[in-house]
């Protein structure tokens, strides 16, 4: 019984994987027709976009580093969606924690690493977790839709850093807005030196099996995904809805705040104006390929990632845009998106 069970479950995956391997290989083609149309050499671009991140050292560490503040927002994402909630915040909550965690690591940079170190990335969690919780507030009390606060907050966190990043923690060396850095107790430690890879790596895939055990092994996950997948059921058997939606906005939050607590104490090292880059709409990408599936983030958002580094050398060295591999990207989504709609009929 066992073995058929195996056997079932793995030919469902199987059956649920060939149609997004067909959507992205088809995406790849269709991105492929506009990249001969510009006169590139579309197999010379493929082979930069997803090799590159494995040919060296430093492209793999790069690759890396991209990932895990994509994992993160990308969870950020999905936490809520079990929930039915749109959190569109997580650019906001990332440079809340990065706030939350450059102003510790300031005030407190006397302190030793012991201290140090586990003050900035608890206030950088802190910190996301109020961004958060300002959405979920709203929504509970005054049922305001949650993706207009949570998008209008990002615009107060941009202000934000402009505030702090041009203020009395200002680097007057820098020419971009930027605060001095952190003391070095703040500093993550490297697993590697040369090129440098900071434990944020380990952090985050820790975080990824926590939120994936949350939603699937305990009662309060059980409780959020009810509520997402019907609300009014779940509210007749006694769940409250409206405290599940908080919570899955809050828990958010700091994932999100604790992916800009990283950036700061392993990459960073302090506050720049501009730090979060693109990785909120890359987040947003992920989590909509996966559809929620805390399990399937990860993967996804390495993959991304290694069409992030492979963009980056593709444009150094072929000369091709790299909005290029956003148009692939976005290809992806459409077409795993289109595979659904296609099995389902």
């Amino acid at each position: 019984m066992t073995a058929m069970t195996a056997k079932t479950t793995s030919r469902s995956l199987l059956g649920t994987a060939i149609p997004y391997l067909l959507a992205i290989l088809a995406s790849f083609a269709a991105a492929g027709i506009f990249i001969a149309l510009m006169g590139f050499d579309v197999l010379r671009a493929y082979s930069t976009i997803l090799f590159t991140s494995f040919r060296t050292a430093n492209g793999f560490i790069q690759t890396l580093l991209k990932f895990v503040p994509l994992l993160l927002q990308a969870l950020a994402f999905t936490i809520p969606l079990t929930a039915g909630k749109f959190n569109i915040g997580g650019e906001g909550q990332l440079l809340a924690g990065a706030i939350g965690s450059t102003a510790v690591g300031i005030a407190f940079s006397h302190l030793p690493p012991a201290l140090l170190l586990p003050l900035v990335i608890l206030a950088g969690v802190a910190a996301g977790a109020l961004w958060g919780l300002i959405p979920g507030w709203l929504l509970y009390r005054f049922g305001i839709n949650e993706i207009l606060t949570t998008v209008l907050l990002n615009f107060v966190a941009f202000s934000l850093v402009n505030y702090v990043a041009t203020g009395p923690w200002r680097d007057q060396g820098a020419g971009h807005p930027m605060t001095v850095a952190i003391g070095e107790g703040g500093f993550l430690p490297m697993l590697i030196n040369n090129p440098p890879l900071n434990a944020g790596i380990i952090v985050a895939i820790i975080v990824a099996a926590l939120v994936y055990f949350y939603t699937t092994r305990t009662v309060a996950g059980y409780e959020l995904v009810a509520t997402g997948a019907n609300p009014r059921a779940a509210k007749t058997f006694g769940i409250k809805t409206r405290l599940m939606f908080i919570s899955s906005l809050v828990i958010a939050g700091a994932v999100g705040g604790l992916s800009g607590a990283l950036e700061v104490a392993g990459v960073q090292h302090r506050l720049i104006e501009g730090m979060q880059s693109n990785f909120l709409v890359l987040g947003l990408i992920i989590g909509l390929i996966a559809k929620g599936n805390n399990l399937a983030v990860p993967f996804i958002a390495f993959f991304i990632s290694v069409l992030e580094v492979g963009a980056s050398a593709m444009q150094r060295t072929l000369l091709i845009p790299v909005e290029m591999v956003f148009i692939v990207e976005a290809l992806i989504l459409v077409f795993v998106l289109l595979s659904d709609v296609v099995r389902r009929r």
